[in-house]
């Protein structure tokens, strides 16, 4: 049930109506495409092979084309003098980061990296002038898989021997040696997780103004991070003075990882219009997204688990390759190493874990964080491991999985790869799951149906998130280039209505509603009061962006810290108009009361207007009413849950119905629980479509061949099933509200979830493990390898 977003009542906790969906379902929401409508259009020329050589590139005819304002090349841009390099944000030892320019000048790495740029006063006449553009190439040999592409000819970048970015290691190697050579079994499971495609309904766009006589440069652009943007447009690829740089990130039409990064796109539409001096904008259509915004996962793994006969764990070793693509962008060395290894304890007391990752560079698209980064990857690895090892010693996988949970009383819990867990009541979820499902029964009638020649499924995936990347030292020290604090302002108005900027940045998650929730909350206003600003550089004073969980627990965790800090002066000025000591003064549901007489009272609204007419407050206290924090908490949190999914497979078609779908999660305290089941869905909407249908696939050119949607499969409305979902609510201790954060749990449950109950359903097959996507052709092969039905 929701409630309205003008109730008074405590909302925190509360499934509030979302404030912007108004905007977005009458379409009378902004974009950045609809911003300077009378802007000149930029279009980029992209490479149309995967590795040459430029021989030469002429721009003459395409500039003399009607309509044609400029063309520029890399040469224009390198002449130009900015720095001109995207970089990578978080170093590894030993990474080699080679320069990844705007335009490709000496060569091109992957189809799809630009070579010139054409401004035209139309769009279409922009993008017509791109065939006019002559480009001369020396083909090279192209590597699209990360082992394959291991010491092949020519390198990608001649900076990286054997195009190997980075050898990672994390773990204890020796202690996993000695646990495998005393366990009584020893379970192995070689998988590939495929390249996905983010699919946001929005392409990246970006759309550029320049004021010359102030030297204001303000672009509009669809980003997770606006301030990180603006950091790396200034010192890394424009060379703007900052404080003259302004980005702002309107309505965003999702993101899913894909909008975190700086890309050269937004930089060169900035360049043109600084070189013009006029407005111009550029806008991706889907297959250019598709060849050059960042794709996810691309591993390949081998993994083993170490067994004793009663299903204790005692090691598990993992060697992965993982594909980076031909350029890094910020987070693609963090994703396969630190978010990737840290998480392959998952929720069990694994005593050792060693993983080997090996970052490659490939003639492809970037790969960077996609959601559920990192994590997403290794709890797949482990869940899958945990179903071949159950199957060994002759365990339902449940039994397993139980055995070896961390208890309730063991928090806070430090896995054997570093992280310290910090909090969770694992059991309870999992049960609550198996449960709902009917789990006991569901195995009656699964072998009841196998009398029958039907094949009936159940997957099990339990999987604990790392949210919230922090703190900032931590994170520095391993390598990150950037903070993990967030920022948050309350600002009371004289009128008593507030207004709250957060470093967060919405691309449909609903901030506007929760952190308008939380200040609501805390201060005792209705919500109505309270307005929320995101994604502005110039209103709002620093902040980290919207990935990997972190905008509840850290953006919530900033704006509580400073709505708790007005509240502190507010009790000062209310302690000093009620002629009280600010000890004897109570705060609640936004009423100042001194102990023991509640006729002598005031409301917060009231004290805003004494703290802006300045007239009665505290001696050497500042009139106003407002607080800014940079909330740097003191450890992740850890969201975690238990999926199960139920599916029947037809082998003779390879055809998959899932009949039911069940989810508890557990995030913490739920700000607002309908955002938290409409997150749950669509993560479990795009952990199915890995599962069954997604896969970005290259020919031997390395040519994207799924690059339009007419060749990638996404899951549609008819292949989902009702979700049936539940919670439980396990506070994390350290977090000012209690919150965990789950914009990509779900993600990271369903797509072992599913795949385990494919692979179970497939059991009398004699069929243990199928990669992903598992489409009718892969299942069907499989069978028919196994003998048919």
């Amino acid at each position: 049930m929701t409630t309205s977003p003008d109730a008074a009542d405590q909302v925190f906790g509360s499934s509030v109506e979302r404030r912007e969906d108004p905007s977005l379902l009458t379409g009378k929401a902004e974009f950045t495409d609809d911003k300077l409508p009378d802007a000149a259009h930029v279009a980029i020329l992209r490479s149309q092979f995967a590795h040459a050589r430029i021989e030469s590139v002429d721009t003459s005819t395409a500039a003399e084309r009607d309509g044609v304002i400029a063309v520029f090349t890399g040469e224009d841009i390198e002449a130009s003098g900015i720095p001109n390099s995207i970089p990578t944000a978080w170093m590894l030892p030993g990474l080699v980061t080679p320069q990844y320019r705007l335009m490709a000048t000496d060569k091109v790495r992957h189809s799809g990296d630009a070579i010139a740029a054409v401004v035209a006063e139309d769009r279409y006449v922009a993008h017509d002038a791109l065939d006019d553009v002559d480009v001369s190439y020396e083909r090279l040999d192209a590597a699209t898989t990360p082992t394959e592409a291991v010491g092949a000819e020519p390198p990608v970048h001649e900076e990286a021997e054997d195009n190997v970015a980075f050898d990672f290691e994390l773990g204890d190697a020796d202690a996993v040696d000695e646990a495998f050579a005393a366990a009584d079994h020893v379970s192995t499971v070689e998988l590939e997780q495929p390249r996905i495609l983010p699919t946001p309904v929005e392409p990246r766009a970006a759309a550029a103004s320049y004021d010359p006589g102030t030297d204001e440069l303000t672009v509009w652009m669809t980003s997770q991070n606006p301030h990180l943007h603006r950091m790396l447009m200034s010192t890394a690829t424009l060379g703007h003075p900052e404080h003259k740089l302004t980005v702002i990130a309107p309505e965003v039409g999702g993101g899913f990882g894909k909008k975190i990064y700086h890309y050269p796109d937004e930089a060169i539409t900035a360049w043109c219009a600084k070189r013009l001096e006029r407005d111009v904008k550029w806008q991706a259509t889907r297959s250019e997204d598709y060849v050059t915004g960042s794709h996810g996962r691309d591993h390949i793994t081998e993994a083993e688990l170490a067994v004793d006969d009663d299903g204790t764990v005692r090691a598990m070793r993992v060697e992965t390759h993982a594909g980076l693509g031909a350029h890094l962008l910020q987070f693609a060395t963090a994703t396969p190493s630190y978010l990737y290894a840290t998480i392959l304890s998952s929720e069990y007391d694994i005593p050792a874990i060693h993983c080997r990752v090996v970052g490659v560079f490939t003639n492809t698209a970037p790969v960077d964080a996609y959601r559920g980064a990192g994590r997403a990857e290794g709890i797949y690895v482990t869940e899958r491991l945990f179903d071949v090892a159950a199957r060994g010693l002759g365990l339902d996988p449940t039994e397993l999985r139980r055995t070896n949970l961390v208890a309730p009383d063991e928090f806070p819990f430090e896995t054997s790869v570093g992280l310290v867990y910090d909090s969770g009541e694992y059991e309870r979820a999992m049960d609550r799951a198996l449960e709902i499902v009917d789990y006991d029964d569901l195995r009656e009638r699964q072998a009841a149906l196998r009398e029958e020649g039907r094949y009936l499924g159940i997957g099990v995936a339990n999987f604990v998130e790392s949210a919230g990347l922090s703190p900032s030292k931590a994170a520095g020290e391993l390598g990150a280039q950037a903070g993990g604090w967030e920022v948050g302002v309350v600002r009371f108005h004289p009128s008593g209505k507030i207004v709250v900027a957060c470093g967060t940045a919405d691309q449909g998650q609903g901030h506007r509603t929760t952190l308008a929730q939380i200040a609501a909350d805390e201060l005792g206003v209705p919500i109505a009061d309270v307005e929320v600003v995101e994604g502005n550089t110039d209103e709002v004073p620093q902040g980290m962006g919207t990935y990997g969980s972190r905008s509840a627990p850290v953006g919530g965790g900033a704006v509580s810290t400073s709505a708790r800090k007005v509240v502190e002066k507010a009790r000062k000025i209310a302690a000093h108009q009620l002629e009280a000591d600010a000890d004897d003064v109570e705060f609640e549901d936004g009423e100042f009361r001194v102990k023991g007489a509640a006729q002598r009272s005031m409301g917060i609204a009231d004290v805003a207007m004494q703290a802006y007419l300045g007239h009665d407050i505290p001696d050497e206290m500042e009139p106003g009413l407002e607080a800014t924090s940079y909330y740097d908490p003191e450890n992740f949190t850890f969201p975690f849950g238990t999926h199960v999914a139920v599916v029947e497979v037809e082998p003779t078609t390879g055809d998959v119905e899932i009949q039911r779908y069940v989810a508890v999660d557990d995030c913490g305290e739920q700000i607002n629980p309908m955002i938290v089941e409409g997150q749950i869905h669509g993560g479990i909407a795009q952990g199915i479509g890995a599962a069954l249908f997604e896969a970005a696939q290259y020919d031997g050119s390395g040519n994207l061949v799924t690059g339009s949607m007419n060749d990638y499969a996404l899951p549609r409305a008819s292949d989902l099933p009702e979700y049936e979902t539940d919670s439980t609510v396990t506070p994390s201790p350290h977090n000012p509200l209690g919150v965990k954060g789950v914009g990509e749990s779900a993600t990271i449950g369903a797509t072992p979830a599913v795949v385990n109950a494919v692979v179970d359903a497939l059991e009398p097959f004699g069929v243990d493990h199928l990669d992903m996507p598992l489409t009718n052709e892969t299942i069907w092969a499989a069978v028919e390898s196994a003998g048919g039905s």
